[in-house]
């Protein structure tokens, strides 16, 4: 029995976990992947406060270690459900749990392309974030693919600093507003590819070297030589397993206000799998520490 149970190790949860700690609760995690989430993907974060550089998983460490170091108590395991009660029970695929508050912060992952061997590139070639990542391809060139208001943002950040951009859309038009479409296009240095998807990854035997893409109007295959892709095709939030406790938005986001409290008493959310415009390390622990506290005051009114 906890006071506690955390589900998801990325920087909400675990800031979640260090100031449940310091305020007297006992706090179990449940991680199911790797802690410290999406940043774990970047080998240099420069917008961390405190940390002038840092690679995504030394941050991740730090973190985890630093949760730890208070008292937390941290499992491998995937959480299945939440039962709601007094107590409340948290089911995973390695036994039931118990604790009289539980905080949902299992994140949101990269929509991917579902081409092959897509995986083995990200942090090495393929990135999601141009605030965090973009300065590695200054005077480089880069492809951008998605046709959306975060896709059409992502290219016109890397234009300013990147040599060549090219965005590829699927569609015969951008998704995004009318505004960003007209910034882009007056970009010299950008160069859109509508009617395109991307087929597979290029790599030159020491890593990725741009993607082979595919008009989907005429069928005509391309080589895009590049240094890096950015993939800006959405976000897919991780609570489906949670909507009985928490309410869901129709993109499937947890429905909260920056109070991360819901309708549901003792149940709270935190980071990116909460409604939000603004998903960064930073606001997630933001939320991470609202959310500890709201559920120490919950707890402590029982």
């Amino acid at each position: 029995m906890f006071d506690i149970i955390v589900i998801g190790g990325g920087p909400a949860g675990l800031t979640a976990a260090v100031y449940a700690r310091r305020a007297g609760k006992s706090v179990l995690v449940f991680e199911k992947e790797t802690f410290g989430g999406q940043i774990t993907f970047s080998p240099k974060v420069e917008n961390i406060p405190g940390f002038a550089s840092i690679s995504g998983a030394a941050f991740a460490e730090k973190l985890t270690e630093q949760a730890m170091s208070q008292g937390a108590e941290i499992e491998c395991c995937t959480a299945l459900e939440i039962v709601d009660g007094n107590p409340k029970q948290v089911v995973t695929d390695e036994g039931t749990f118990e604790a009289h508050a539980v905080i949902v912060a299992t994140g949101a992952r990269h929509r991917l392309l579902g081409i092959p061997n897509e995986e083995d590139y990200i942090g090495d070639g393929i990135s999601f974030c141009a605030v965090c990542d973009g300065a590695f391809y200054k005077g480089k060139t880069v492809a951008v693919v998605g046709g959306g208001n975060s896709a059409l943002q992502e290219a016109l950040l890397l234009s300013e600093t990147s040599e060549k951009v090219y965005v590829l859309q699927n569609l015969a038009s951008f998704t995004g507003e009318k505004a960003l479409c007209d910034q882009l296009t007056e970009k010299k240095n950008v160069e859109i590819r509508f009617e395109t998807v991307v087929e597979k990854i290029l790599d030159s035997g020491n890593g990725f070297a741009g993607v082979k893409i595919r008009n989907t109007a005429s069928g005509e295959e391309t080589d895009i030589m590049a240094d890096g892709m950015f993939v800006a095709i959405g976000l897919v939030p991780q609570n489906e397993a949670f909507e009985n406790v928490i309410p869901l938005n129709a993109y499937g986001y947890a429905d909260l206000d920056e109070s991360c409290t819901g309708a549901t008493a003792g149940i709270f959310a935190a980071g990116d799998c909460r409604s939000k415009k603004i998903r960064q390390v930073a606001t997630a622990a933001a939320d991470g520490a609202v959310a500890a506290l709201a559920a120490c005051t919950y707890i402590d009114s029982l």
